[in-house]
């Protein structure tokens, strides 16, 4: 079901990286489905396709993360007495051999292969874990499945440094079929056919476009004629967002004559308030007046791109 493509002990971190740019990982079906807040689909496909060098958001917490999985596997051994073994290889889907598998560790069932993996995560995830495993993370162990062809994976996370969490997945047929769907596109539409990906409306694909064309030539070009669809779709959206606002300010305005001068109001167990706020501001126009070489000499310069439809 699966072929062995590297034994990953003794690569280097960018050799391993360069050897995920041959196919999907785990990782990075968030990214496709457009869930991952720290990249985005159009950056991934940069990578998958040589045009810009393969690189790991969060590096920090993937750091971090690398250092304490150790930590998390013992502690999910001492608490269910299940012993992880470590594979250190990049697996392979024999039947979508665009589908790669890195795997944490796996346990062996009574003959049959259980997935493991470790997680780290901040304090202020804490009520996604208890819960159940987060939906990018639901996503990688499903792929995993999909690529082992195994019937169950265990996921650990260790959360704030201090709370120690553990889900059991099962294999989710239905879900792997649209993961795979998915991926197929993607691989063979995007990477293997070189079409674009359009860019989604999250902040990973905001912040990465920006970075990428931070600087403005002062040129004008033509646009496709597309572009013509999407800017009367970007105007109908700015309309409707705009139209939104005065409806919720008209609604808070509402709230606001019911509290009059009192800072809190209930009903039916729901809470409004309307608290008195102090804020301390800089007055920079004063400094600038009364001071003028103090104010140039504090003075620190930024750019950025604003995008505008006429």
């Amino acid at each position: 079901m699966y072929r062995v493509v590297v034994k990953t002990a003794d690569l280097s971190r960018n050799e391993w990286l360069k050897y995920r740019t041959q196919g999907i990982g785990g990782s990075d079906v968030s990214i496709i489905a457009g869930i991952n807040p720290f990249r985005s689909a159009y950056q991934l496909w940069l990578e998958k396709t040589g045009q810009a060098e393969p690189e790991e958001a969060e590096s920090e917490y993937a750091h971090f993360g690398t250092l304490l999985e150790p930590i998390v596997r013992n502690e999910f051994t001492r608490r269910t007495g299940i012993k992880v073994r470590q594979k250190h290889m990049l697996l392979r889907s024999m039947e979508h051999p665009f589908m790669f598998a890195d795997l944490d560790g796996v346990i062996n069932e009574g003959g049959q292969m259980a997935i493991f993996e470790a997680k780290t995560a901040s304090q202020y995830k804490a009520g996604q874990w208890e819960e159940a495993v987060p939906a990018g993370y639901l996503l990688q162990v499903q792929h995993y499945m999909a690529v082992t062809g195994a019937e169950k994976a265990y996921v650990a996370a260790l959360v704030g440094g201090s709370h120690f969490y553990m889900h059991t997945v099962q294999r989710d047929e239905e879900l792997i079929g649209t993961i795979t769907a998915m991926e197929k596109e993607f691989w063979e539409r995007n990477v293997i056919g070189g079409a674009e990906p359009v860019p989604d409306g999250s902040e990973a694909t905001t912040a990465f476009l920006s970075s990428r064309y931070a600087r403005c030539n002062g040129m004008a070009v033509e646009l496709p004629d597309s572009a013509l669809e999407v800017i009367r779709r970007y105007e109908d959206a700015t309309e409707q967002v705009k139209a939104a606002k005065e409806r919720k300010d008209a609604l808070a305005n509402q709230l606001r004559s019911y509290l009059g001068e009192n800072e809190a109001g209930t009903v039916q167990g729901r809470t409004v308030t309307w608290k008195q706020i102090t804020k301390t501001t800089f007055d920079s126009r004063r400094l600038e007046k009364e001071n003028r070489q103090l104010y140039d000499e504090y003075l620190t310069e930024s750019r950025y791109r604003r995008l505008s439809v006429a």
